[in-house]
């Protein structure tokens, strides 16, 4: 079967640990009260327990966007998602920020690290925010886990990129969730501290976590077990190939012109 073909990964048995259905997000252009642009049109995926998944497409293709409406970060217009046989889209904010707590991790581009807080701090945080703190010694553990236990009393602006990334993958890796989003994890990294973060992710993903990547960079999608490729709000292909260049050319044939915003009436939620 032609790769650009390929039918998305087996969803695991009767519940995959993420699952969306006819996921759409429409945005208002600011400024504009009756100009919309849809973002996601109707996608549709399955996700299995432990899985790593790249999400990649051009800049507007809507990846970004459907990771932060799978995770519950944006509401979608239509559609739904479900986390761990949770339907997260049916739950009032306050219960998806508590699933989420318990059960979902993240690492971004920007770290997401409190300034004024230590790296072993930072690393504790969610569990003291989930009512469960991490006992003695528990912190500086996962932060011995990515090399930094000699830096867990330093804070964010006295660490580099790189420490900083490894500090966020410690944090997910104390808190122990089934679930991982990561957003351009590697985007502001030196080709060898990205290379770190990227093993990382892949020993989650060994150890049951389900970890879910977007990224621009495809040498950063090769070392996932599948990519998703979208444009245009679509998921427009999946490939199961670990090759850059066989990825880069998929998201090129795949390609489809940036959307223009169009005049119409509010949608509906």
């Amino acid at each position: 079967m032609p790769e650009h073909e390929l039918a998305p990964p087996d969803g695991g048995g009767p519940v995959s640990a993420v699952s969306a259905r006819g996921l759409t997000r429409v945005y208002e252009v600011p400024g504009r009260r009756d100009v919309w642009v849809t973002a996601l049109d109707g996608v549709d995926l399955d996700l299995p327990t432990g899985s790593f998944t790249a999400v990649v497409g051009a800049s507007g293709s809507g990846k970004s966007t459907l990771l932060h409406t799978m995770a519950g970060l944006d509401e979608p217009t239509g559609g739904r998602v479900s986390l761990l046989g949770t339907e997260i889209t049916s739950l009032a904010p306050a219960e998806r920020a508590a699933f989420r707590c318990r059960n979902v991790g993240f690492v971004f581009q920007d770290y997401n690290l409190i300034a004024s807080l230590t790296a072993a701090e930072n690393v504790s945080m969610p569990s003291r925010l989930a009512g469960h703190p991490l006992g003695g010694g528990q912190a500086v553990a996962a932060l011995e886990a990515v090399g930094l236990a000699g830096r867990a009393d330093l804070k964010p602006h006295q660490l580099s990129g790189g420490e900083r990334q490894r500090v966020a993958i410690a944090r997910v890796m104390a808190t122990r969730p089934r679930i991982v989003f990561a957003d351009e994890p590697t985007g502001a990294l030196d080709l060898n501290a990205g290379q770190v973060v990227l093993d990382w992710l892949r020993r989650l993903a060994e150890r049951g976590t389900t970890v879910v990547m977007v990224t621009h960079d495809v040498e950063a999608a090769a070392r996932a077990d599948a990519v998703a490729v979208m444009g245009g709000g679509h998921l427009l292909a999946w490939s199961d190939s670990h090759d850059a260049a066989r990825i880069a050319e998929l998201v090129h044939s795949t390609r489809v012109p940036a959307r223009t915003p169009a005049q119409a009436p509010a949608p509906g939620r």
